[in-house]
Order: C-alpha cells, then sequence, then structure tokens
C-alpha cells in the first residue's frame, strides 16, 4: 500500500468539508480538517480529528495553518479548498457589501491559501489543489448570479494555475459539484424583497433552496470526490451531485436558450415592464 498522503482541507465545519474529511481519514489518509470557528473546530477534535483554525480571508490565519500543518505532518501533498458561501438575490439589487464578501471568501480565499502552500509544494516537486467549484459557474442560473460569478471565475482561474504550476509537478483538479447536502444555503444571506423583485420573492426563496430539494447524501460525494483524488492521475474536471446529469446537456445548448427556460422555471418572466 503506498503511503498515507497529507491532505490539508478547509471549510471543515459541516457539509461537504466534513465529509471529505471523515471519507479521508476512512481510507487511511492524513487529513487535516480546518475551520473558522472554535465551535466547530471542538466539533472535530470531539470525532478525532486534529484540525486547525483557518479563516480564508485572513492572509496571517492561513499563513499559519499552513505552517503548523507542516510543522506537524512533515509536508502537505494535497490541498482541498472547499470553505465557500452563497448569496442570493437579483444582481442589480444585491448589496455590493455581500458581494464583495463573497468573493473574498470564494474567489480570493482559495487562491491565498493555494498561494501559501506552492513554495512548499514546488519544493518537493508535487502536489495536488483541488478546488471546489460548482455546476452553476457552467450553467448559471437567474437570483444567484453573483455566486456563479465566482465559481466560474474558480473554474477559469484553475485553468490557467494547472498549465503554470505543471512544471513545479503540481496538479490541479476542479470539483463542480451538483446538489449535494448541506447548509451552506441555509447561512446564505437572501435579498429577495428588493425594490424592483418584491413581486417574485417567493421564486427568489425558492431558489435559495433549489439545491437541497433532492440533494446527493454528503457521504456519497465524499466518497466519490476522494476516489478521483486517489487516482493514479487525477481528473482535472470532476462532476458529482444531483443535476450533473443535466449540466451536461444544458451546457451544450445555447446560452440564450437555457437562460429563457430557467427564466420561465424561477419566475423572471413573471416580472412585467411598467
Amino acid at each position: 500500500m503506498a503511503d498515507p498522503r497529507v491532505f490539508l482541507v478547509t471549510g471543515c465545519s459541516s457539509g461537504i468539508g466534513r465529509a471529505l474529511a471523515r471519507e479521508l481519514r476512512e481510507r487511511g489518509q492524513r487529513c487535516i480538517p480546518t475551520a473558522r470557528r472554535e465551535a466547530s473546530l471542538q466539533e472535530l477534535r470531539n470525532e478525532g480529528f486534529e484540525p486547525l483554525m483557518l479563516d480564508v480571508t485572513d492572509e496571517g490565519s492561513i499563513r499559519g495553518a499552513v505552517r503548523d500543518a507542516i510543522a506537524r505532518e512533515g509536508r502537505i501533498d494535497a490541498v482541498v479548498n472547499n470553505a465557500g458561501t452563497s448569496l442570493f438575490g437579483p444582481l442589480a439589487e444585491t448589496p455590493l457589501e455581500d458581494v464583495r464578501r463573497m468573493y473574498e471568501t470564494n474567489v480570493t480565499g482559495p487562491l491565498a491559501v493555494t498561494q501559501a502552500v506552492f513554495a512548499h509544494m514546488a519544493g518537493r516537486g508535487s502536489g495536488l489543489v483541488v478546488n471546489v467549484g460548482s455546476m452553476v459557474g457552467v450553467v448559471p442560473t437567474p437570483w444567484v448570479g453573483a455566486y456563479c460569478g465566482a465559481k466560474a471565475a474558480v473554474h477559469t482561474w484553475s485553468d490557467v494555475l494547472r498549465a503554470e504550476v505543471a512544471p513545479f509537478g503540481i496538479d490541479v483538479m476542479v470539483v463542480q459539484p451538483g446538489g449535494v447536502r448541506s447548509d451552506v444555503a441555509d447561512k446564505a444571506p437572501v435579498h429577495a424583497d428588493t425594490p424592483h423583485y418584491a413581486p417574485v420573492r417567493g421564486h427568489i426563496e425558492r431558489r435559495s433552496r433549489a439545491s437541497q430539494s433532492r440533494p446527493m447524501e454528503a457521504d456519497a460525494f465524499a466518497r466519490r470526490v476522494v476516489d478521483a483524488m486517489l487516482a493514479r492521475r487525477p481528473r482535472h474536471t470532476v462532476r458529482v451531485g444531483a443535476g450533473v446529469g443535466l449540466l451536461n446537456v444544458l451546457e451544450r445548448l445555447p446560452r440564450r436558450w437555457v437562460l429563457g427556460l430557467l427564466s420561465r422555471g424561477f419566475g423572471v418572466t413573471e416580472l412585467r415592464r411598467p
């Protein structure tokens, strides 16, 4: 059996991150789960993990976690950038402070973590960066446009990063989840009662819950993703979760058709011009 690898995983307070940490440990890997709240860290300790505090919006916190992980384990073989948050509401009237905060967590955060581990991985001549994107970064939907844009940005910079770090023996994988059991949407801001969109507030609220209508269970998702991460030659893109089959169809259709269909489905067409 190959020696266990050391995985640093962000956003392990619940949902996907917690499930990935459990699955990696079950497979005999050395997993260092991270979270930013003490309550979440204590929950991880109660499960037998030795977690580290890591806030992806705080460069000092990131550097400290990476330093401590290397000091403890001797190396980091893979980093899983899972920490993230969502945001719902019409783009034209979603508060910009919420958009900036979400982008800092979902776009700048994983890049900051990647930069913090790059020199270490490059010096060893090997490493894997796993960025968790989303199917809506491929096919965007109404009422979650800022989040769609953030995940599309992660997909794009991951492709560029893959090319740039390949000479140092580092690979990059993008995971594009469909619906997976999680509470991330429950914690996200929902701007459904804005001046021009209040008549369709019900549709905006429904969209905020859509990923949890018939989701894949997080442990089943984690098994599939860990299979991919432990493969000898990891795939560049991994799609797992409810709805990914439909995604594979929709991304091949003209974007105008798809957005027209989604606009009807999520109530945009119920708005009327004055």
